[in-house]
């Protein structure tokens, strides 16, 4: 059989196996949360810097839309987007997934956390964020496991955007074999 034409093998279901690993890091530490932490609770993990929180978000990504005078209106809009991204995201790491790339680990990084953000809207009507750091006086928005898997992919997909497919998790070709090189006189 020609090289050329010997089958790859498929990352699909290893790539899947990175989205749950996501799900379920993003579920454990939200449970953790849920029960060693009252609401509004903050632990000083890095006094200054670092923060272990437990923070409802209603609203979208960096709190947005949190405070908006129809928040059900929001959550089930906020639900039908994340259904519509989480649909895309599936098709798109379908198509690429079968060989492994960055933007395949990327698109399963990202699968894995918009459902680990749909489960609480659907469970709990809001986001479970406990991940806190301030720098130099700001303080940044509350996050969680998911979103911090989605930021990941997403600059995943950037990187390569910018530097091109990277060959580090390109599937290994076999050297091919040179034709034999005739003397010189």
């Amino acid at each position: 059989m020609n090289d050329n034409l010997k089958p790859t093998r498929d990352w699909r279901l290893p790539l899947l196996l990175i989205s749950v690993a996501v799900f379920v890091a993003d579920r454990i530490t939200k449970t953790l949360i849920l029960l060693h932490l009252k609401p509004s609770d903050v632990i000083a993990v890095i006094p200054g810097w670092f923060h272990l929180t437990h923070v409802y978000n209603n609203g979208a990504a960096w709190s947005l839309f949190e405070d908006t005078r129809s928040p059900e209106k929001v959550r089930w809009l906020l639900i039908a987007f994340s259904v519509f991204a989480i649909s895309v995201v599936f098709a798109l790491f379908w198509n690429v997934g079968k060989r492994l790339s960055m933007t395949s680990v990327a698109l399963a990084m990202i699968l894995g956390g918009a459902m680990g953000n749909l489960y609480d809207r659907l469970a709990y009507h809001f986001v479970i964020d406990f991940l806190a750091f301030s720098h130099w006086g700001y303080h940044y928005p509350d996050f969680n496991v998911a979103d911090s898997c989605i930021v990941i992919g997403a600059c995943l997909l950037l990187l390569e955007a910018i530097l091109g497919p990277n060959q580090l998790f390109a599937d290994p070709q076999p050297p091919q074999p040179q034709p034999p090189q005739s003397p010189q006189p």
